[in-house]
Order: C-alpha cells, then structure tokens, then sequence
C-alpha cells in the first residue's frame, strides 16, 4: 500500500472531524455514536480510527477547535491597522456568531455549548478548555490595552476588567442565540453604555 502524504493525511483527518461536527450538530456528543460517525465519513471504521481512536478523542479535537477559532478571532483585530475599535469589535463578534450559526452543514456555537458541559464533566477537558481560554483573555487584554491608548477608554480604566467583560459577552451572546433572541451589536452597545453610565453614577455617589 503506498505511503500517505502528509497533505493526504490531514485531509481525510479534516474529513473525519467535519463529518462528526454534523452528527454532534444534529444530535449532542453523547446521543451520537461512534458508529455514527463513521457511516457519516463514508470510510471503513479501521480508516477512521487511525485518525480518532475514540469519539472522545472526537469530542476533544472538536472542543480545541471551537476555541481556537474563538481565539482566532482576536489575532485577526490585533494585526488589522488601525485597531478596530470597540464598536467594530462587537459587530465583529456578532456578525462570527451569525457565520457560525448559519454554516448548513454543523454549528460550532451549538458545538460550543456542548463544549462547556462536557469540561464540567472530564477533568483533562476542562483544564485544556481553561488554558486555551486563558490565551484568548490574554489576547482581548492586549486589544483592550490599545483601545486605551487610542482613547477609547478611559486612562484610569483597567484593561483586563475590560477584556472580562467582552470576554462574558462573546459568551453570553452564543447562550442568547440558542436559548432566548439574538442581540444586534447596535443594542449590545447601547445597553453597555447605559450600563456603564449607571455604574459611574452610582460610583460617584458614593
């Protein structure tokens, strides 16, 4: 049998995982079998597990995905010239989710969910989900940092405080989408410059 180039070998890997991604998509990790997924890819079940020797190995590679790309998402603001600035950030994280949302053929934000569940569950899972979102915090606090040197925020304002809070939001706005209405990014900043507004009052009457 001839040798698999590497470029082979990453292809049909791709295939597997896309393949598990509409099956996880329609029916959750765990109501999804093995089985399943292999009918999916159209290949023997001895082609597929040289590449995944199980479906949480599945599960795995699709959780690293989903929050890479999350990640992603940030490097891509940090090197466009000029820094987008917050407004444009927003819309930037609303419109990936409706990209997401909106591939026919698997949802990772419906991925991302399951994601969060399944790190509740599997210790190695939840450590690895931690460390990759603790790279992405690190690359919103940069974001954040520049904001503030371009004057979009205040001098005095704490860039991590701020990266948590797009952070929660990036999040927030996945559980919205799926369990109670999507949010446009123009209200997204209204409400926070309201919100802002009230806690700076309520600060300054103290």
């Amino acid at each position: 049998m001839p040798r698999l180039s590497d470029d082979t070998r990453a292809r049909r890997r791709r295939h597997i995982l896309v393949s598990a991604w509409r099956c996880f998509s329609e029916n959750g990790f765990h109501a999804t079998s093995m089985d399943e997924v292999i009918a999916a890819t159209g290949m023997s079940s001895s082609a597929v597990y040289r590449y995944f020797r199980s479906k949480d190995e599945l599960i795995d590679a699709t959780a690293e995905e989903g929050i890479t790309r999350v990640r992603d998402i940030f490097e891509r603001l940090l090197a466009a010239t000029p820094t987008p600035t917050p407004a444009q950030t927003l819309e930037t994280l609303v419109g990936a989710l409706h990209d997401r949302a909106g591939n026919p053929e698997y949802d990772l934000s419906k991925l991302a969910v399951q994601t969060w569940a399944e790190a509740l569950r599997d210790p190695a899972l939840h450590r690895r989900t931690r460390d990759l979102y603790a790279a992405t915090s690190s690359r919103i606090t940069e974001l954040a940092t520049r904001w503030q040197a371009a004057g979009h925020l205040p001098p005095d304002s704490d860039p991590e405080a701020a990266a948590a809070t797009v952070f929660t939001l990036m999040h927030g706005l996945i559980i919205c989408h799926h369990l109670a209405a999507d949010i446009p990014a123009g209200q997204l900043a209204h409400g926070l410059s309201a919100f802002g507004s009230a806690l700076n009052a309520q600060s300054a009457t103290r």
